[in-house]
């Protein structure tokens, strides 16, 4: 599905130009669920916003089922994300003056998807999620693991191929974190492939592989097995 290849991102000032990504290659699969781990600063939410189409490359080969991205324009790769990627975040992101099911509706309306069928989803999405009680709250009536189920709703209800999630039990309490990682199990065990970054060697074991980076690069992976 992923396959990156000589990957590099520059930040630039007026005085100095920091490498983020230092000739980056892997790849990840359809079906698969990998966590990328590594120190602050070793680029990992970097490249996680190259994945999700939000920055672009400074060089290097993205191919994304099977098509090179890294030239597209805005547009180009606005519509591919849209309709492909699911993200999460640590800080949930949700609009605090939108309900619990507007929320969730705005993937839906953002593709085009009429009225009717954008109910049904939701409801569908909530359901599943087990967050349907609270369709008409705001975020701010929810507890912190309400909130990450309301955004994992968001992030799926498009159906995407693939979730980006971003420390997504890092505003969690142990218990709560670990609901959230059933649910992204539980997603990848229903076919949608998945990479998050965390620091948490707790998390990273519920992957099916781990990448750490240093400095912009994979330094070491390895397969995980659930124990």
């Amino acid at each position: 599905m992923i396959k990156i290849t000589n990957l590099e991102k520059f930040y630039k000032t007026e005085e100095v130009q920091t490498l983020a990504l230092n000739k980056l290659s892997f790849e990840v699969k359809e079906g698969e669920f990998v966590a990328i781990m590594g120190p602050s600063g070793s680029g990992k939410s970097t490249l996680l916003n190259i994945l999700g189409m939000l920055d672009d490359s400074d060089g290097g080969s993205f191919l994304f089922n099977g098509e090179e991205v890294s030239d597209y324009n805005e547009r180009k790769r606005a519509h591919l994300r849209k309709h492909n990627i699911g993200f999460v975040f640590q800080s949930f992101n949700l609009i605090d003056e939108l309900s619990v099911f507007e929320n969730v509706e705005l993937p839906l309306i953002y593709t085009g998807i009429k009225l009717a069928e954008r109910k049904e989803k939701v409801h569908s999405v909530l359901e599943k999620m087990q967050i349907m009680h609270r369709r008409n709250h705001f975020p701010q009536q929810l507890s912190g693991g309400q909130q990450q189920r309301v955004a994992v709703a968001r992030a799926v209800v498009n159906n995407p191929k693939i979730i980006l999630a971003d420390e997504p039990t890092g505003n969690l309490d142990s218990s709560t974190g670990n609901e959230v990682m059933d649910l992204l199990c539980e997603l990848n065990e229903a076919g949608t492939t998945i990479v998050m970054v965390t620091h948490s060697e707790h998390d990273a074991r519920f992957s099916h592989r781990i990448i750490r980076m240093l400095d912009g690069q994979k330094v070491t992976e390895n397969l995980n097995v659930l124990v």
